[in-house]
């Protein structure tokens, strides 16, 4: 699982909520920020945080919501 995004606080507060979902839902995760504006654009990602599962790209352009999150590990 990976958040791209700049280092920016909207990037930060994404990693954040995704670690206080796995918690609360008590799974494990591989969580990586991605800061590499190169890299990010080759998820085709234009508007950060994005948010990348199984090199799917599932979100961009906000923060998500804790529903949002603990619907996208309900699907893994």
């Amino acid at each position: 699982m990976k958040v791209l995004g700049s280092g920016c606080k909207n990037c930060d507060q994404t990693a954040r909520l995704i670690e206080k979902v796995a918690e609360k839902l008590q799974l494990k995760i591989c969580l990586c920020k991605v800061e590499e504006m190169p890299e990010i654009a080759s998820y085709g990602v234009m508007s950060t945080p994005g948010v990348v599962i199984n090199e799917k790209v599932v979100h961009s352009g906000s923060v998500p919501t804790e529903a949002m999150i603990e619907e996208w590990f309900k699907q893994l």
